[in-house]
């Protein structure tokens, strides 16, 4: 099952989306029908579908909804409030302007062949970058033959992407080459996408796991405990820093502490040229809601404040690599995914 696709009606009938909506999961899977440009925006910001690639998919997607809704500039318009549904998250704005560019020159045929296009080489890529970071990762275990336990943060698998995700991804793919010991998945407060998503990814490609509440962590890689981290990334500066989860830095921190390769997971669309570094990067805070309860319940007293940023930014410094599906760089050693000249 795919996390997002499209669903063509036929008869020159509008097509549409179809998502599994995350916000049920673990306890049911659900599928999301979208038909509108409004919906999506909903769905995007309620969190139904999430993760860098998979938003980028439906950014595109959605430029076919507005294309089939609208006329002339309308359809630009729908296309500028569906970009800044996550402003952090840079492959949405990627994936809404390659669709637009598809729309402009061939209108709806031209927006849903770049959106079609888009979904398949984010297949194709997060196989490549899992071939290309379970290699990475057993490169930087001293032992060869020593089984690996790895540490993530937040949800990078197929629910992130379409079919394959990104960290997780590489995850299972040590997983089938026999070369896992043991995934440890941080809950990753507020929304407990490591506890709800990849613990249920986990469990259904059977690779052995345990769940740790995010501040664990810490003791846990300082123990010893622990061979390589790999997180994803919603945005990747010119210069190496990265945007992700809530509590990635903090655990980039602790890796560099006790002497664990951090590594950065990420298809090229999430590199941002025009990114300069992370001091440029806008942090979406999703207002004190869900830091003073969860799930209807509150968990604070009536009329507390909270601050609730979405993501953190983890200096290149801290990385010791970024895999993408095209390459591998060593920000801790002074490497950067652009050069100057591309970032100016």
């Amino acid at each position: 099952m795919r996390t997002i696709d499209w669903i063509a009606a036929g008869d020159g009938q509008p097509g549409h989306i179809r998502m599994i909506d995350q916000t049920a999961l673990p306890a049911e899977t659900t599928l999301l029908d979208i038909h509108t440009v409004g919906d999506l925006i909903a769905a995007i910001r309620r969190l139904s579908v999430r993760g860098a690639p998979a938003l980028g998919v439906a950014g595109a997607m959605g430029v076919v909804l507005a294309a089939q809704q609208y006329d002339g500039d309308a359809v630009a318009r729908a296309a500028a409030r569906l970009r800044m549904a996550r402003p952090t998250a840079v492959n949405l704005s990627v994936g809404v302007d390659r669709a637009l560019t598809g729309w402009r020159s061939d209108g709806t045929r031209g927006a849903l062949q770049a959106a079609l296009a888009l979904r398949d080489e984010d297949i194709e890529a997060c196989t490549r970058m899992a071939a290309r970071g379970a290699e990475l990762v057993r490169s930087l275990v001293p032992d060869a033959d020593r089984r690996i336990t790895a540490l993530t943060i937040c949800n990078t698998g197929a629910l992130a992407a379409v079919e394959h995700g990104t960290a997780l991804g590489v995850i299972e793919k040590l997983h089938v080459d026999g070369a896992l010991e043991l995934a440890l998945a941080c809950e990753t407060r507020p929304l407990l996408q490591g506890a709800r998503l990849t613990t249920w990814e986990l469990a259904a490609m059977g690779a052995p796991h345990e769940l740790i509440i995010d501040s664990a962590a810490t003791g846990i890689l300082a123990a010893g405990d622990v061979d390589v981290v790999l997180v994803g990334a919603d945005r990747i500066a010119a210069n190496g820093d990265t945007a992700n989860k809530i509590g990635t830095f903090t655990l980039a921190v602790a890796a560099g502490y006790a002497g664990v390769p951090f590594v950065v997971v990420a298809p090229e669309s999430t590199v941002d040229p025009s990114t300069p570094s992370g001091a440029d990067i806008e942090i979406e805070d999703r207002g004190p809601g869900e830091v003073i309860g969860y799930a209807g319940t509150a968990t604070a007293p009536a009329g507390t404040a909270a601050r609730n940023p979405a993501f953190d930014v983890t200096p290149a410094a801290l990385i010791t690599a970024i895999v993408t599906e095209r390459r591998t760089v060593r920000p801790a050693r002074g490497e950067a995914p652009c050069v100057p000249s591309e970032s100016a």
